[in-house]
């Protein structure tokens, strides 16, 4: 840095805090470090005693933290994200829709590895809003050496770090199983929850059939909800390894691929996902009838995003797959599924 008299710096960078007291009204910075010295600031700046100021002289191989920010908002920002203007050497992304955000967790931590560099994001795979904070981004030093920046850029690539996969309406058929439901010894309170989380999701829910425990007949029924064009094909009911339920062979004899049956997660052990071609098929097991948060709130954001799901997406989820069923659900700001 270099002192300059105040009156020589317009267009120059501040390298420390200008802080204005006024008794009983404020003490706090008028101007940050890092902030571009304007014509109209040297009043002020001459009226808080300020006749020479320490700002950043430019060195060749180095680069302002501003323009730093810029390069991390260029490594980071996918379709569907606003990015604010740099403050004080920051930069954050917002959502401009509602959907699934993806984050590329390798480039991320490679990129934080390097030292020097600060990109602070929340938690990949679940569900934003629009006008949700997504990462925000900086460099620590006011300055910091053009060689690092390029490197950022080499590492990342051309795929950006963070992304939004926009929410599809779907069309979703019901098969609800169970011969206590099917014979009318008790009420049916299973199907009314999933159709309530379906269009909480945003799907369309073309109707339910009410099936035995034959699992000829379920397999028929999620073969007829896929000729009427659903999208996704829910079944309720069944999903234990007691003898006389057999959802989880009927899903396996209308499905061309099983990605799982059990999952890691609590509650949810006895969820089941497979594909008849490319509609998943879904098992719920009871858990998602009466619990708040199950399984099925981790799965259905990335089904209504796009997502084609494998067997690897569920194993990693032991590691934060255990709902703690708060007094309180603040679910998904919570370490359920993370």
């Amino acid at each position: 840095m270099k002192l300059i008299r105040t009156e020589d710096a317009v267009g120059s960078v501040l390298c420390h805090d200008i802080t204005q007291i006024i008794p009983g009204v404020t003490k706090d910075a008028v101007f940050r470090k890092g902030h571009i010295v304007t014509e109209e600031d040297i009043p002020v700046l001459l009226s808080v005693g300020k006749e020479n100021l320490y700002v950043w002289e430019a060195q060749e191989g180095m680069l302002h933290e501003n323009d730093a920010a810029e390069i991390l908002r260029q490594v980071c920002q996918g379709e569907h994200m606003k990015a604010s203007e740099p403050k004080e050497g920051k930069i954050e992304l917002t959502a401009e829709c509602a959907g699934l955000l993806k984050v590329d967790r390798e480039k991320l931590n490679t990129v934080n590895a390097l030292g020097q560099i600060v990109l602070a994001s929340r938690h990949g795979n679940f569900p934003v809003e629009k006008g949700d904070k997504i990462v925000g981004m900086r460099v620590v030093p006011l300055v910091i050496e053009e060689e690092k920046m390029n490197r950022v850029k080499e590492l990342c690539g051309d795929e950006p770090i963070f992304q939004i996969l926009p929410f599809r309406t779907m069309k979703a058929g019901i098969v609800t199983t169970g011969n206590e439901v099917y014979h009318g010894r008790i009420k049916d309170r299973f199907t009314p929850v999933v159709k309530r989380k379906l269009e909480e999701a945003g799907m369309e829910v073309l109707g339910d059939t009410l099936c035995s425990d034959d699992s000829d007949l379920v397999t028929e029924a999620i073969k007829e909800w896929i000729r009427k064009g659903a999208e996704m094909v829910v079944c309720t009911g069944g999903m234990s390894v007691d003898p006389d339920d057999r959802t989880p062979l009927a899903i396996r004899n209308a499905a061309d691929e099983v990605i799982t049956y059990g999952a890691p997660v609590l509650p949810g052990a006895m969820f089941m996902l497979a594909y008849a071609g490319n509609v998943p098929v879904m098992g719920l097991p009871g858990c998602v009838m009466y619990s708040k948060r199950t399984i099925f709130d981790l799965v259905l954001p990335r089904i209504a995003a796009g997502e084609r799901l494998c067997a690897e997406d569920f194993t990693i989820l032991g590691e934060g797959g255990l709902c703690l069923n708060c007094e309180v659900c603040t679910f998904p700001n919570c370490g359920f599924g993370k």
